[in-house]
């Protein structure tokens, strides 16, 4: 006859099973239990100089064809204004919120080095690609005075090589706009002698704008003619 072997729950643990729970179990060493790996750390750093890089290349990008850039303080600014100023401003603008070290990385040995001084604190960056500087700084002033952003004024900008401060930053607010600038050339070649002496009177800089909206209207009108 086969015998069967029945066991029975007790209340008391098995003799047994107490021992081998008490029983000290060597630890494995602590190289083996928790291998230690700085990968995770790896990742991040790798990530980190990833984007600083994206960043400096972005800043590349802004400064082709780039005719002004300009530096704005944006302590205190909220994401909604932020938003708001984007959405205000022209397409051939770009603002960019980029870290002071970065921008200067980008600019290093170029025209636009000369904004250094704008690099203090918080700096919100204004691209503008249009030669009609005044058009383009004028949604920030607007957006300025209506929310009554006194303290988030222009900290200065760079402009054909030159840095202009803060003080100096009327000039280029007040620069004469490309109509403007067909209107005197118009006015020049209306009265030759005297609108000529007065025009090369001008500073150089308006000379070259006359010169050069006058070269642009002969090859517009010599292209007309050909049609």
């Amino acid at each position: 006859m086969e015998a069967t072997l029945l066991s029975f729950p007790s209340s008391k643990p098995s003799p047994c099973l107490l021992s081998f729970s008490q029983q000290s179990i060597p630890l494995l060493p602590s190289s083996l239990s928790k291998p230690r790996t700085h990968f995770p750390c790896t990742i991040r750093a790798a990530i980190s100089r990833t984007k600083k890089e994206e960043t400096v290349d972005t800043v590349k990008t802004h400064l082709e064809n780039c005719h002004l850039l300009a530096g704005i303080r944006y302590t205190g600014f909220t994401v909604k204004q932020f938003q708001d100023l984007r959405r205000s401003l022209p397409e051939y603008t770009k603002l960019l919120v980029a870290k002071n070290t970065l921008v200067l990385k980008a600019i290093e040995g170029t025209k636009w080095e000369s904004i250094k001084p704008c690099m203090k604190g918080m700096t919100a960056w204004l691209f503008v690609h249009t030669e009609e500087i005044p058009t383009a700084l004028k949604p920030y002033r607007d957006f300025q005075r209506e929310r009554k952003l006194d303290g988030n004024d222009f900290t200065g900008a760079v402009f054909e090589g030159k840095y202009y401060g803060p003080d100096e930053f009327k000039a280029l607010e007040t620069m004469p706009t490309r109509a403007e600038i067909y209107a005197k050339l118009l006015g020049a070649l209306q009265s030759p002698a005297m609108g000529l002496v007065g025009t090369l009177q001008a500073p150089a800089r308006d000379v070259v704008l006359v010169l050069k909206a006058y070269v642009k209207k002969l090859e517009e009108e010599s292209g007309g003619g050909g049609q």
